[in-house]
This record gives structure tokens, C-alpha cells and sequence, in this order.
């Protein structure tokens, strides 16, 4: 069933990882998609090439989210390739990852600046073109909740900041029926984090369940709260991380 027939939906940094899984559900169900790269040009040209393939229509469109005016101008631009916007996926982020005493300040703004700044422009600029009866949905981490080792303070600001973000805005779009809810993955089978990598065992002593979530677990959970069966779930937080926060 193709619950989002008809709608157009925006996702940062889609061209790998969690955000092409997710870029590709919801181009299953029906939407158009144009999703952001900043670097990885080639991957985000597969993803398109994939959801094409399938009979879906999708663009790749190259911003990194620390430009306030790249995501803008990729927002307006996506408006205008497919008439209207729908669904905002803020997923695109950064990770770093040491102890405070060693983390820089240039750390510290390239990580507020791409995981908190980045998401609040995105909004701003997507709510210029989104319908009434609009998604937000937000990729946030369970470090936001729990944080299990040291080395993991800037990154879990980050995230944390976003459950802020999210609930305000939950309250700031209701009256015009727009959603905004907020997903938080743990362990996931990416490049980033695979699931035989170094630090994967100690991952999974900590999972109720011992095994890594896949990318695809995160969209289907995507792909549900941007659809009809979740037009009055909003303010909320998902976790999907096999228990580790249990």
C-alpha cells in the first residue's frame, strides 16, 4: 500500500546510511524525495538511480548542513522541482567522539552547527513551502537518553537539544496540523558503525536484544509516522535500538 502517494518529502543527508534506507521507503510508498549530499556525490546518484528504477522520482541536491543558505536553497528548490513539500526528514549529522578535556571549540560548532543549527534552518525553510498536515521527523540518537561510555558529552548535547526542538514544535505547528516527532536509532549496520566492527561486541552486551538494528528499521518507523496512521502522534520520541536504553 502506498500511503504516501502524492507527497513530496525532503531528506538530509540521504545518500547513505540510515537516510538513503530511509529516502527509499518513503519513495516506496509513494512520495517523491529529494534528499541532500554534501560530499558523496556518487552515492547520492545510486540512491536516485534506485528509487528510479523502481518508478519513483527522486533528485539529489548537494548541501552540507552547516550552509544556512545550501539547505535553504535545496529546500526552495526541491519545492520547485515537485510543486509542494510535505515531509521534512532531518537526518543528516555529524559524529565526534573523545573526551571534553580534548574536544575543540571548532568541534564543538561544526557539531551544533550541523546536528542543532542545521535542523532548526532546515525547519524554518521547509514550513515556507509545507502543506497543513505536514511531517517533521527528526534522527536523533539514543545518546541523547543514556551514555554508556565515556567520550560521548558533544554528541549527546547535540542530540539532546533536538527533544527540545521537536517538542516546541509540536506545540508551535499544531494548529496547523503539522507533526513533529523524533527517532532516536542506536546501534545500526552502517558504514559508520558496522555491525563486525571493533566496538561492535561491547555494543552488544549493552542490547536487550543482541542485535544491531538495520538502517531499513529506522525507515519503516519513518515511513509510518509520515503517513495517515500517525496524523496525531507528535511531540514524541521513538527509540530504536535493541533495548540498549531499556
Amino acid at each position: 500500500m502506498q500511503n504516501l502517494s502524492g507527497k513530496v518529502a525532503f531528506v538530509t543527508g540521504g545518500s547513505r546510511g540510515i537516510g538513503a534506507a530511509i529516502a527509499k521507503r518513503l519513495a516506496a510508498e509513494g512520495a517523491q524525495v529529494a534528499i541532500t549530499y554534501a560530499n558523496a556525490a556518487d552515492k547520492a546518484d545510486e540512491v536516485v538511480t534506485g528509487i528510479e528504477a523502481n518508478g519513483g522520482r527522486a533528485i539529489a541536491l548537494q548541501a552540507d548542513n552547516q550552509d544556512e543558505a545550501a539547505i535553504s536553497a535545496a529546500i526552495d528548490e526541491a519545492a520547485r522541482a515537485f510543486g509542494r513539500l510535505d515531509i521534512l526528514v532531518n537526518n543528516a549529522g555529524v559524529f565526534d567522539v573523545a573526551p571534553i578535556a580534548d574536544l575543540s571549540l571548532d568541534q564543538f560548532d561544526r557539531t551544533m552547527d550541523v546536528n542543532v543549527r542545521g535542523v532548526f534552518v532546515a525547519v524554518k525553510a521547509a514550513l515556507l513551502h509545507m502543506s497543513d498536515d505536514g511531517r517533521i521527523i527528526t534522527v536523533g540518537s539514543n545518546l541523547a537518553k543514556h551514555v554508556p561510555w565515556p567520550g560521548f558529552s558533544l554528541y549527546s548535547m547535540s542530540k539532546s537539544a533536538l527533544i527540545g526542538l521537536t517538542r516546541g514544535l509540536a506545540r508551535d505547528l499544531g494548529a496547523r496540523s503539522i507533526t513533529a516527532n523524533i527517532i532516536h536509532p542506536g546501534p545500526t549496520n552502517t558504514d559508520m558503525n558496522p555491525a563486525d566492527g571493533q566496538m561492535s561486541d561491547a555494543q552488544r552486551g549493552l542490547m536487550a536484544i543482541p542485535s544491531y538494528s538495520q538502517p531499513d528499521d529506522t525507515a519503516g518507523l519513518v515511513a509510518w509516522l509520515a503517513g495517515p496512521e500517525a496524523r496525531v502522534v507528535t511531540g514524541a520520541e521513538f527509540t530504536v535500538d535493541s533495548g540498549v536504553n531499556a
